[in-house]
């Protein structure tokens, strides 16, 4: 076991782990962040992705020892109930997420996306959720709830 710091959510968090943890395993188990599934568990759904340092990853690939001092944002940290992150709102309202599995990755692409292109284009918003894959619909839901994540705060 290890004692690893890193910033989750925007809080300084100590995990007691073997270094080979997977960071999706970490984020579960170790510190109850339920918020981020695991679908496939070999890096090809997207189900899992957080961002780390700023750069979308998929958690189920990441030993945690790799991430000691990182920076890490999960679903959790995008809103509340109360004060919904603009994607959130935009996914409920939408209709961009159905079972619920792919949804968690699929945010966390989008606001990797929105966060360097605030009005993406279709062809955009496709390559950014390229690696996220969902068995519940056929993504036009999940596309107009990233594109009009933040036209007129989710509106149309």
């Amino acid at each position: 076991m290890t004692r690893l710091m890193m910033t989750v959510n925007g809080e300084l968090r100590a995990v007691e782990a073997p270094p080979m943890t997977r960071l999706l395993d970490v984020l579960r188990l170790y510190l109850g962040l339920t918020g981020t599934k695991e679908g496939c568990g070999e890096g090809e759904c997207g189900a899992c992705s957080v961002i780390v340092n700023g750069l979308l990853v998929n958690s189920c690939l990441i030993p945690v020892g790799q991430v000691a001092g990182a920076t890490i944002c999960t679903v959790e940290g995008l809103g509340t109930p109360e004060q919904m992150h603009p994607i959130q709102a935009s996914f409920l309202k939408h209709g961009g997420a159905q079972c619920g599995i792919c949804t968690p990755g699929m945010m966390m692409a989008a606001v990797h996306l929105l966060e360097r292109e605030p009005h993406p284009s279709l062809v955009q918003i496709q390559e950014a959720l390229a690696g996220n894959l969902c068995r519940c619909t056929g993504y036009q839901k999940i596309f107009d709830a990233v594109r009009l994540a933040y036209a007129a705060g989710g509106e149309e």
